[in-house]
């Protein structure tokens, strides 16, 4: 299976582009689509759902343009979108019976597939609560189950763990990896530590563009000795933001631990220190925004 972006932008009015010559080539695998809020992700997953069409470019699908043929694509996809709602008055059972309707499926096989979903979920044990009463974890694993009700080629996810506290968002990390498998898993999220753990290969998208694409190791490599830590007096961190690209920042007794993503170190008492995946999302989209028009 095989799903090519091929120079895709997206305009809208005012002459505004959401996207604008992204190009990825996709096999089975969890991919991460990583990016900060506006970078045009969303853009992309409504486009690759078929809910809208490129402005330039075009998307396939095994080989079949998906805005001329998105037939194909749709019978082979599962969409969890990044704002999702239930019927509150439904139970799972109800709900996932009537979005089988929709998508089309028989009503034994629909029986079947949700009795499977549900407890693979974890969620057998409350088929017949009322969804008004789930957590928003709950909600969510809902949510996937009605993207895998036709058992999708293609699985897409944007900002599954928005909203969720951080038990619900391992579990839900881990499920997307078990579900890769034979599939092409897509996760977009601003959220680093939602893709470290189970991603494959990671494309970072910012002001539209796609700026690197690369497997996470690749990216490690790249900020290997780039990545200090420092600690100042914290009235001098608003000065020392405005000078350097600091991720975390940890009070401590003797002031505040940051670290500082540079090609060389911010001061002479700074130490070298582990790169993390984040480090090396903060630096290439750092050196993006640096090139920038102003």
């Amino acid at each position: 299976m095989q799903l090519l972006i091929d120079h895709v932008g997206k305009r809208y009015r005012g002459d505004l582009w959401g996207l604008r010559d992204f190009t990825l080539d996709l096999g089975p695998g969890v991919v991460g689509l990583l990016g900060p809020n506006g970078a045009g992700k969303s853009t992309l997953m409504r486009m690759l759902a078929t809910i809208t069409r490129p402005t330039e470019g075009r998307i396939t699908w095994n080989g079949e343009d998906t805005a001329r043929k998105p037939d194909p694509l749709r019978e082979a996809l599962g969409y969890l979108p990044q704002e999702f709602g239930v019927y509150p008055n439904l139970t799972p059972v109800e709900f996932l019976e009537y979005l089988s309707a929709v998508k089309g499926l028989g009503a034994r096989r629909a029986r079947r597939r949700i009795a499977e979903l549900l407890d693979f979920l974890g969620l057998g044990s409350d088929r017949d609560r009322r969804l008004g009463g789930f957590s928003g974890g709950m909600k969510q694993r809902v949510g996937i189950a009605q993207a895998l009700l036709n058992d999708p080629q293609l699985l897409i996810v944007d900002e599954p763990t928005a909203g969720l506290d951080p038990e619900e968002r391992v579990r839900f990390r881990n499920l997307l990896s078990d579900l890769a498998g034979e599939r092409i898993v897509l996760l977009s999220t601003h959220i680093v530590s939602d893709v470290e753990a189970i991603a494959t290969r990671i494309a970072i998208l910012n002001r539209g563009h796609l700026v690197s694409d690369a497997t996470p190791e690749w990216l490690l490599s790249r900020v290997a000795d780039r990545v200090w830590e420092w600690v100042i007096p914290s009235e001098e961190l608003a000065a020392a933001r405005q000078r350097h690209v600091i991720g975390a920042a940890v009070r401590q007794s003797d002031g505040i631990r940051v670290r500082v993503v540079s090609d060389a170190p911010p001061a002479q008492s700074a130490q070298p220190t582990q790169a993390a995946l984040e480090d090396a999302y903060l630096y290439f989209i750092s050196a993006d925004r640096a090139e920038a028009p102003r």
